[in-house]
């Protein structure tokens, strides 16, 4: 009897998808093998949208028009504006905003985030309760520390902002505009604006150094 209700459920949920997958062709939405993605009943599409392979787009989903998913992209509760890509390999968690030309890329997971016109996260990054201004650049391996263990701090990264790669924003912090934080820093203060913060201890060298046996 379990197992018969099992296989009516999943017959069920495979003809919904089917019928979601139909009604967004029928709207003009590219989806490449559109057997492999997975719509819900309240995904809202703007035009000249792509969505490639193996991606699922959970509740509260809008995306705007002259976007593209790409494979292995997760998103759920999720505003996208126009001329924004995502992914592939992206995680947009609840709370997440994309405003136009914005870019998400791969291996990165953004959470009550917004990211601003013609920003990018492009690598391995998570961004979580911030929000970025325009024409920004998080660089590849930054993390936002949001989390003390008790509860979640604040992220503010202004307009023209560049974070090297491999940093540490301690929350709750501001980045303010034209600002550049250096590669490898971990930064647990404001920065102003028009201002280079790296944190870095000297690098040493021992010459003709020997492992020990």
């Amino acid at each position: 009897m379990k197992l018969n209700n099992k296989l009516n459920k999943a017959k069920k949920y495979k003809q919904e998808q089917e019928k979601l997958r139909n009604s967004a062709l029928s709207k003009g939405v590219n989806l490449i093998a559109p057997e492999t993605i997975f719509l819900f009943k309240d995904t809202k599409f703007g035009k000249n949208v792509i969505v490639e392979p193996y991606v699922v787009i959970g509740q509260s989903v809008k995306i705007g028009s002259n976007v593209v998913i790409k494979s292995f992209s997760h998103i759920e509760d999720t505003l996208i504006e126009n001329n924004v890509v995502v992914g592939p390999y992206a995680r947009l968690r609840p709370g997440t905003i994309l405003k136009s030309g914005a870019k998400i890329g791969n291996f990165v997971e953004t959470k009550k985030s917004k990211i601003g016109k013609n920003s990018k996260v492009n690598h391995l990054s998570y961004i979580g309760d911030a929000i970025v201004g325009q024409n920004s650049n998080i660089g590849a391996g930054t993390i936002t520390c949001n989390y003390d263990g008790v509860n979640k701090h604040k992220t503010n990264i202004a307009d023209n902002v560049f974070i090297g790669s491999n940093t540490s924003l301690i929350a709750p912090i501001k980045i303010d505009k034209n600002s550049i934080v250096g590669a490898g820093s971990v930064i647990t203060r404001n920065v102003k604006r028009n201002t280079l913060a790296l944190t870095r201890t000297k690098q040493q060298e021992i010459k003709n150094y020997k492992k020990k046996k």
